[in-house]
């Protein structure tokens, strides 16, 4: 008995060393975020001097002469890259590491700190002095007009026959998706086994149909528009400085075609009626939804009664699932590529003594759960209330004698800007 003890007890100092040893490595080799570095991303853009003829890097004095295109930039998500309580609340929980920044507020002008080196190559250590050119106004204007357009005191744009009060030069990258992929093609890092990245935006829209028809990002994101670039000048072709994505519910909408139908009519206590709700992912050129790995679709059917109890109902989630720890490991992804579909189907018997019955059904967009969104309210400093669900498509059909078997359908595809997941849950 006691020889039995003693190997039992050795067994299990040496298993919690064995896992002890692990987890160590794991610590070690982890990268402290949920991405990787690129080499064109492990510093900021360099300290830009205003170009002659400028008053400063300002987005306002950009403005005084390209006003449309800076009212436009002011309503962006862009503009609010910085001061986003989302952006400010995530970051906080990652204890203000630097490398977020580069995104966010990507000109060294923009930034306390000035990231020289890494450490063993470690991101949670880096090399840093003061930054004697912090301008702490211009970091409160996120993606501010310089981050893209001032290079070297020069101002860089679509055109090569500028005529302004400061230097120009054309930059090929404006009329291409180059000028997107630094921010929106977020690379894995050790340890991280995404299915492409944990912001693929880039990647999926480069894999995808629209890229073969000579779509670009700004197609949808940067609608073209004929008007003066700047006051007074001649009337050209350029593209509204919008980049309306997953904050707006209306963009998500324009990209989302959904139906419902159902396969046979719906007689009171006959055989099962199947709905079926086809989401077509008809107008995105990437992945929907896309971006931060939180985002999804949610789909719920729910049948309700004339007294408003839940009766049934189905719900599905269209997302990636991801394993965090020890490693983040993607292991499924339910969402639609562009031009594809998801059928969801809904299964049910009205009762033969059951009348005013209805079913609901309902298509969200989320930026992230309720559970994370309440966390960073709770940890994180989140103080403001900030939209982060929308409804996309709702619809409410009386389930009487007689209903036809086609019960809805939505928008038609807007192809110009342009194997079903399984149910998670269950109730009634």
């Amino acid at each position: 008995m006691r020889r039995l003890t003693s190997r039992t007890a050795l067994f299990a100092l040496v298993a919690a060393g064995v896992v002890g040893a692990l987890l160590l490595l794991v610590s070690i080799l982890k990268s402290p975020v949920i991405f990787g570095l690129r080499d064109d991303i492990k510093h900021a853009i360099p300290h830009q001097a205003v170009p002659e003829g400028v008053a400063s890097l300002s987005a306002e004095a950009c403005g005084v002469c390209h006003r449309e295109i800076y009212d436009e930039w002011k309503t962006s998500i862009h503009a609010q890259a910085f001061d986003d309580p989302l952006f400010q609340a995530y970051w906080r929980k990652d204890k203000h590491i630097w490398v977020c920044l580069n995104c966010h507020t990507p000109l060294q002008n923009q930034q306390p700190e000035v990231i020289t080196d890494l450490q063993g190559g470690r991101i949670n250590r880096p090399v840093s002095h003061p930054n004697p050119d912090f301008d702490p106004s211009l970091q409160r204007e996120g993606i501010t007009c310089a981050a893209c357009h001032v290079r070297d005191g020069v101002i860089l744009g679509p055109f090569g026959d500028s005529v302004a009060p400061h230097p120009t030069r054309y930059d090929a990258r404006f009329r291409s998706t180059e000028i997107c992929y630094t921010c929106h093609a977020v690379p894995s890092d050790r340890f991280q086994f995404y299915n492409g990245g944990p912001c693929a935006t880039f990647m999926e829209f480069e894999a995808g149909p629209y890229k073969a028809k000579g779509y670009i990002c700004q197609t949808c994101h940067m609608p073209e528009v004929e008007r003066p670039i700047a006051e007074g000048g001649p009337v050209r072709k350029g593209r509204r400085h919008l980049w309306r994505g997953g904050h707006d519910p209306d963009q998500i909408k324009r990209a989302l075609t959904v139906s419902l139908a159902a396969d046979r009519p719906v007689l009171t206590g006959a055989r099962r009626t199947t709905w079926t709700l086809t989401l077509t992912n008809s107008g995105a050129g990437h992945m929907l939804p896309t971006g931060d790995p939180d985002r999804y679709l949610l789909a719920e059917f729910e049948v309700v009664d004339a007294q408003g109890r839940v009766r049934a109902g189905q719900r599905m989630t269209l997302s990636r699932s991801i394993l965090w720890w020890p490693v983040i490991y993607e292991y499924a992804d339910t969402r639609i590529p562009p031009l594809a579909s998801r059928d969801l189907a809904f299964s049910y018997a009205v009762p033969i003594r059951d009348e005013g019955l209805t079913l609901h059904v309902r298509v969200s967009y989320h930026i992230l759960t309720e559970r994370a969104y309440a966390r960073l309210q709770r940890k994180y400093g989140l103080s403001v209330e900030v939209p982060h669900a929308f409804t996309l498509y709702e619809e409410r059909v009386p389930l009487r004698e007689g209903t036809p078997q086609r019960q809805a359908a939505a928008r038609p595809p807007r192809p110009r800007c342009a194997p079903s997941g399984e149910w998670t849950a269950w109730w009634g």
